[in-house]
């Protein structure tokens, strides 16, 4: 084991929304009893002023570091989150959770409905970034956590990490946003829609009703396929796989001969194994209905104090650059305090999880002036 890595870490499970208590989403529905898995990082100073709230992307989930016991792999973020790190454990207390709507741990369509007794399926009520925002605030509240001093994600992390400054501001100090946007454009809504067509049209999807059955395996994992070539770049492609085949020659055959094929077959059929195809569906949509372009990033009348480090990757595709700079100018508009970095990076979308000595050479710097700041 590295000498920097957190060790093994457990799970908890954090319930609310209990007993006629639910929690009305933005939908108009109610939700509840809510279970949330998260992990936590690090040590609670006496003060309760070091406490970072990491927020997760699509498939993500509360593992963002350390090792769960039994387990080899490592949390999706490992190699930034531990002593020394840019999320430095022996100086923050990080937390992570996984969202609502998600099958980590977490409650979503493939938990129980006490109504029945059944998993929820599409009686799953709809979605929002704001809900899981929400459900993460009566997370911190029973942590007793009355501000953090950052919110930081990439991609879907990013948009929480934005909606909390738009429900909570006086709640953070400090906000890192990667490779993200205020608003998903036409192009990634349909990306996103291709990916749930592909669910539902599996005839194994059953309207939802799979569970017991058996994953919707080939629409599932064609979704995830579609969406892992919008992760990497053209650069990036061309130096993993080229041209090359997996063989000498054609099979002239509908088989995988190139690499890149047998990759992204080995990504589709990787992922149904660990993630459950209603949350694919609920959660893409979240992302979908997520907005807070033409100035609904800040509340009006209401006090908006913290500091943001927003980064963005040049080879990013697929939450390009320019969205990035959108998040800045709503907060310039503000006289907010802002720092602007773009990566150079041959990653694309995947380089918030790949480029680790860029991101943490930024965020240990800003995170540790935000720190002084706050005690002094």
């Amino acid at each position: 084991m590295k000498d920097n890595s957190i060790g093994i870490v457990s799970p908890q499970l954090f319930t609310f929304a209990e007993d006629q208590q639910e929690l009305v989403l933005k939908s108009g529905k109610k939700l509840g009893p809510i279970t949330l898995a998260y992990e936590t990082y690090g040590q609670l100073n006496e003060n309760k002023s070091n406490a970072v709230l990491i927020v997760h992307a699509l498939s993500g989930n509360a593992h963002a570091a350390g090792l769960s016991e039994g387990e080899e792999k490592p949390g999706w973020w490992d190699d930034m989150i531990g002593p020394g790190k840019a999320f430095d454990t022996d100086k923050y207390f990080i937390i992570c959770s996984n969202v609502i709507g998600g099958c980590q741990g977490s409650t979503g369509p493939a938990s129980l409905n006490p109504e029945t007794d059944k998993p929820y399926g599409l009686e799953f009520p709809l979605i929002t970034i704001e809900d899981m925002i929400n459900a993460q605030k009566k997370l911190i509240d029973y942590l007793g956590i009355k501000k953090l001093l950052t919110v930081a994600g990439g991609s879907m992390g990013g948009m929480q990490a934005l909606q909390w400054v738009a429900s909570y501001p006086e709640m953070i100090c400090s906000v890192i946003p990667i490779a993200t946007a205020l608003k998903h454009s036409p192009q990634q809504i349909a990306f996103d829609e291709v990916g749930r067509q592909a669910v539902m049209s599996d005839p194994d999807w059953l309207n939802g009703n799979y569970y017991g059955h058996g994953q919707p395996q080939k629409g599932l994992s064609v979704a995830r396929m579609i969406g892992h070539i919008t992760y990497m770049s053209d650069e990036s492609m061309e130096k993993k796989f080229s041209r090359r085949l997996k063989d000498d020659n054609y099979t002239f055959s509908f088989s995988a001969d190139f690499e890149v094929e047998g990759y992204l077959r080995y990504r589709g059929d990787s992922f149904v194994k660990r993630f459950d195809a209603n949350s694919y569906l609920y959660i893409t949509k979240a992302m979908d209905y997520f907005d807070l372009s033409q100035g609904k990033l800040f509340p009006e009348n209401r006090n908006v104090d913290m500091r943001f480090l927003v980064i963005a990757f040049r080879s990013d595709w697929l939450y390009p650059a320019y969205q990035a700079k959108e998040i800045v100018q709503q907060i310039k508009m503000k006289n907010i305090d802002a720092t602007y970095c773009e990566v150079k990076s041959t990653y694309g979308h995947d380089a918030f999880l790949l480029e680790i000595d860029e991101q943490t050479h930024l965020i240990s710097h800003f995170l540790n002036n935000v720190y002084e700041d706050v005690e002094v």
